[in-house]
């Protein structure tokens, strides 16, 4: 029950349509303008809710050090943009990252911890950097806080999801690593749709 709870608000979230990804911050606030912006836009979405399904598909540590660390990168990101620093790609990065999490998640890939840290990190920082890239009149500050705490809660949505497919079939851990496996291969897919599109 809790599996199919956390499916439907991950698909609600991906179906959102991009048009809605940025809230004015003179209307809305920065932090509901940072809170936002990664919410309602799906690469982000699935990107951030892969990495919390590794997390959980990888256990112990990694369940704080993945989201710790594509965070921090994010924030780093961040203030690269704000600081004018040129980072080329970002876009087409954000787009590999929705598929190259998603097919981490898929073969459910086990590197070491630090490995597994710097990988999602490297994504972190473009996701940062087109959150931004992206501010438009907001302040810094809560414009950061609110895609930092959205990030966190995507984080989290992975790992509940992954959390609550191993209590449905906690007789059976192997069924319970087909599910994630499964949401990761659809999160590829969703990816290079949203390349192709």
């Amino acid at each position: 029950m809790i599996f199919r709870l956390a499916l439907a608000a991950t698909l609600a979230l991906t179906a959102t349509s991009p048009a809605f990804a940025h809230l004015d911050p003179a209307e809305h606030g920065s932090f509901a303008a940072g809170f936002s912006h990664p919410l309602f836009g799906t690469d982000h979405v699935l990107a951030m809710i892969a990495v919390g399904l590794w997390a959980a598909l990888l256990g112990g540590r990694a369940v704080l050090a993945l989201p710790t660390a594509f965070v921090s990168a994010m924030i780093a990101g961040f203030g690269l943009a704000l600081a004018g620093f040129p980072l080329p790609y970002v876009e087409p990065l954000i787009l590999t990252s929705v598929i190259v999490l998603g097919l981490v998640v898929a073969l459910a890939l086990r590197l070491p911890l630090p490995a597994s840290a710097a990988f999602v990190a490297l994504f972190g920082i473009c996701h940062g950097y087109a959150h931004g890239g992206e501010m438009g009149a907001a302040t810094e500050f809560g414009y950061a806080a609110g895609f930092v705490l959205a990030t966190a809660l995507l984080h989290a949505t992975g790992l509940l999801i992954g959390y609550s497919a191993s209590i449905s079939a906690r007789n059976d851990p192997a069924r319970a690593t087909r599910i994630i496996r499964g949401l990761g291969a659809l999160m590829a897919l969703g990816g290079i749709y949203l390349a192709a599109a």
